[in-house]
């Protein structure tokens, strides 16, 4: 099986690359700057030059592709909607055109309310492009991502964090790498067809006060929560530099997914995965500050 990778080098795909290499597979890798591979890496993979935004890229570089993991680009220009509409563009094309029979989608707990939940929404969108290709299509539906507290350094150093969530309120927090096993396991599984939908939640849902109480005991220093109202933190996000539609498209990520959302996949054995947030934090977060 000919499996390709995108954005092997971020959060999820660095660990995916090695998972396939350990288990057999040389992946094609598909990188804006391929320069940008690891050394070592380099006799276990192929590369191709694709930037997942440039469809004619993308359809060039997979014409022997089986099996490919996509995942959409952060945004760059500023109109997030409009750029995951691109990169839904580009897969589409490339699966049609080079009749690639398995997608392994990166798409996010909240993708199944289709239409509110800010940057989300775009991520809806390709799971739907994806459902009308004639291919098996897995889409894997994400929690929040533990490695989301590396853009927080700053706020942690200081010892305080700001959310629009309640601070009671459980969620699914992932380690990457625990997508990753996901990822690689789907991948090389011949069993499933057609569509399937994938919860990873990682091993329990937290609150943001039981995230700050673990943050405190395993960086030892104290890190409180505080919940700040929608309009602050939009002003942060713009003060920041955001265009407009991107801080309304990150805003919507949070305030679009409480209030009583509940996850379309419940937690169970088959969404349930090992790695808590202290030992992400123990193994990850603590070297970094």
């Amino acid at each position: 099986m000919r499996i390709a990778v995108t954005t092997p080098n971020g959060n999820v795909g660095r660990h995916l690359t090695r998972m396939l290499v350990r288990a057999g597979v040389d992946p094609l890798l598909l990188m804006r700057d391929p320069s940008r591979l690891h050394e070592d890496l380099r006799p276990h993979v192929d590369v191709a030059a694709a930037d997942s935004w440039d469809r004619d890229q993308i359809v060039a570089a997979t014409p022997d592709v089986d099996a490919i993991y996509w995942v959409n680009p952060p945004s760059e220009t500023g109109d997030p909607l409009a750029d995951h509409a691109r990169a839904a563009d580009s897969i589409v094309a490339a699966v049609r055109a080079n009749g690639i029979s398995k997608v392994v989608f990166q798409s996010s707990v909240g993708a199944e309310k289709r239409h509110g939940a800010g940057d989300i929404d775009g991520l809806a969108a390709t799971e739907l492009a994806l459902d009308q290709l004639d291919a098996d299509i897995c889409h894997l539906r994400c929690g929040y991502f533990t490695s989301n507290l590396f853009f927080l350094i700053d706020a942690l150093r200081a010892g305080h964090l700001e959310t629009v969530l309640p601070l009671d309120a459980p969620m699914g927090w992932v380690a990457p790498r625990d997508i990753a096993e996901v990822a690689a396991t789907v991948l090389l599984n011949p069993s499933w067809h057609r569509r399937r939908v994938q919860a990873v939640h990682g091993p329990e849902d937290l609150t943001w006060a039981q995230v700050a109480e673990i943050l405190s005991e395993e960086l030892a220093r104290a890190v409180s929560v505080t919940r700040i109202h929608d309009d602050e933190m939009r002003r942060q996000y713009l003060e920041a530099g955001m265009p407009a539609p991107l801080a309304e498209a990150m805003l919507g990520m949070s305030t679009g997914l409480r209030d009583g959302f509940v996850p379309e996949q419940q937690r169970s054995v088959t969404s349930t995965t090992p790695t808590s947030l202290r030992t992400w934090v123990h193994a990850e977060l603590a070297t970094a500050l």
